[in-house]
């Protein structure tokens, strides 16, 4: 094989690979381009000593934390849209990716056996990765 036909070859295949790495990168959001925190875990627990009371622990990620934008809270609401419980976060997060913060003596009423766990944007509001949480004994 002549070198004009190798060197036709390698070029052809840099720059099929270049145009697939460039169309692989384009089809990802930068995470600047996030809106809205995600929570990644949220575990519950009955509140020690208070009947129809819940702890809960909850894990987010905001990969755009800054003074200026951060994950400013999450909520415990139920399947109807009821609020049961906020936590407002007053800082960012931005050498704690991802981070966990809690929820203490959220009253759920006794009929409710599912909530879900929701982040808010201090600039874009709530929305983002939800997770739904079975209540234990319910």
């Amino acid at each position: 094989m002549s070198h004009a036909l190798v060197r036709g070859w390698l070029t052809g295949t840099l720059s099929a690979c270049l145009t697939l790495a460039t169309t692989a990168s384009l089809s990802q959001p930068a995470p600047s381009a996030q809106q809205h925190p995600d929570v990644l875990q949220a575990t519950v627990r009955p509140s020690s000593g208070t009947p129809g009371r819940w702890d809960f622990e909850v894990t987010m990620s905001s990969p755009y934390d800054s003074q200026e934008r951060y994950a400013d809270a999450f909520r415990v609401r139920g399947n109807g849209g009821t609020v049961y419980g906020v936590r407002t976060l007053w800082h960012d997060h931005a050498d704690e990716q991802p981070f966990t913060r809690d929820l203490q003596g959220v009253a759920i009423p006794a009929g409710v056996r599912t909530v879900t766990v929701q982040g808010r944007d201090q600039r874009h509001g709530w929305g983002g990765k939800t997770l739904q949480v079975d209540l234990p004994s319910r």
